[in-house]
């Protein structure tokens, strides 16, 4: 099986070299992925820029084909898929996040995002996220959860969002599959006034409130309540 993995958190990032010492162990793996941070690029792609893309021979994970990007996720999986590989990927997947990717979330979020574009270029694409406190539910799940999705292709538009929930692996208490989007924010967000600017200007800056309220069987109330949500999503016009 040939895989492809990008994030929107970096290259670097702690998550995608998990992802990928995982990913080793069902095939070929090919990380393509921003050089840098991207997070809430959703599904953005480069058209008035070049795209730069560099061999990362730091990447720590051994056998793993590494390149970093100077694009967007979106743009790591066009380019990756399209001229970086050989040959096409048969799955691609996204993270795994640095933050829960649940509810509203999802449509600002560029790990998805990069999921969304892998579909719509055709390949199976899994989405992977989990909190920014907890490890270990993560590394107890993920090759489970890689296991039984990786056979799971989907029709066009629709990507697995995986989301491991920010407790200890004791507090876990296992997988719920099939969780719904909730309709749902993981935050609501105002904006402050930070600084009244020269000519009338104001500038804001954004704060998010957190509003733990989700509906039963979604995914946000699977992660409130330390289970993993494994679901479906798809994105407009399919």
């Amino acid at each position: 099986m040939r895989i492809l993995i990008t994030n929107d958190d970096g290259i670097e990032a702690s998550g995608i070299i998990r992802l990928a010492r995982v990913a080793r162990e069902f095939g070929e793996v090919w990380v393509v992925a921003p050089e840098s941070q991207r997070s809430a690029a959703s599904h953005s792609i480069s058209l008035h820029s070049a795209i730069d893309i560099y061999p990362f021979e730091d990447f720590p994970i051994e056998g793993v084909h590494a390149y970093s990007c100077s694009g967007t996720p979106g743009d790591c999986v066009r380019v990756g898929g399209l001229n970086v590989m050989p040959e096409k990927p048969d799955v691609v997947l996204s993270g795994i996040n640095f933050g829960l990717n649940v509810a509203s979330d999802i449509q600002y979020s560029a790990t998805a995002g990069a999921a969304f574009e892998a579909t719509f270029q055709g390949y199976h694409a899994i989405a992977f996220s989990e909190g920014c406190h907890f490890q270990d539910v993560t590394d107890k799940y993920i090759r489970e959860i890689l296991k039984r999705l990786l056979d799971q292709p989907l029709k066009p538009g629709h990507i697995h969002n995986v989301n491991f929930p920010d407790c200890p692996l004791s507090n876990c208490k296992g997988i719920l599959y099939n969780r719904t989007v909730s309709q749902g924010m993981f935050y609501k967000d105002h904006y402050n006034v930070v600084e009244e600017l020269d000519d009338g200007g104001i500038r804001y800056m954004v704060e998010g409130v957190y509003t733990p309220e989700a509906e039963e069987d979604s995914d946000y109330h699977a992660v409130l309540n330390n289970y993993v949500s494994v679901g479906v999503v798809n994105n407009i016009g399919f």
